[in-house]
């Protein structure tokens, strides 16, 4: 009976250890993004009424600006497929430069709080006669690139760039990467017409 006794407890007792030694010990998976496919770059020209051309990405379209307080050449370039748009806003310089400039200073600097940097590139085509500033707000902001663009004598483009989401820096990067490329090339190719 010892005998017994002491089998069933050696038994019980390594049945016990199995079955404490089996747990699971589980890993979170890291956050992951769906992959995005975009197309390949390739542009087509902008004209219209408007004393400026571009060019533009072939797979957006430009819509005028229907907004209330909207301008005539204020247009909007959407991206359907990657739920962003670009406002881009026309103005005529009419003695007005320095508060054209301190305007669009402060629509990139209103993002500073949920920005985590702002990076400054400085425009200068004088074979075309564009110079400016652009901007790459790096973080959860809002718009996550900016530039404003002028002769300095009769005209000042600005433009920003937001999506219809959340922002969320991490899954957007390679959209905001993308669309960066078009507008660096929108700027490299504006041309004023007047």
């Amino acid at each position: 009976m010892r005998k017994i006794n002491f089998c069933l407890t050696i038994f019980l007792l390594c049945a016990l250890s199995l079955t404490m030694s089996c747990k699971r010990h589980y890993t979170p998976k890291p956050r992951g993004y769906p992959r995005i496919n975009v197309p390949a770059h390739s542009y087509r020209q902008y004209k219209s009424s408007c004393p400026f051309t571009f060019e533009y990405p072939v797979f957006a379209t430009v819509k005028r600006d229907s907004s209330r307080l909207a301008e005539p050449c204020w247009i909007n370039i959407e991206y359907p497929a990657l739920q962003a748009k670009v406002y881009l806003s026309y103005k005529t310089i009419n003695n007005n430069l320095a508060l054209l400039l301190e305007d669009s200073r402060t629509f990139v600097y209103n993002h500073v709080s949920m920005a985590d940097a702002i990076d400054e590139k400085i425009i200068s085509h004088p074979e075309h006669k564009v110079y400016g500033i652009m901007y790459d707000l790096k973080g959860n902001a809002a718009s996550a690139f900016q530039f404003f663009a002028t002769d300095s004598v009769h005209h000042f483009i600005r433009a920003s760039l937001y999506f219809n989401n959340r922002p969320n820096y991490d899954s957007l990067a390679p959209i905001i990467a993308y669309i960066r490329q078009d507008l660096v090339h929108m700027v490299e190719t504006l041309e004023w017409s007047k």
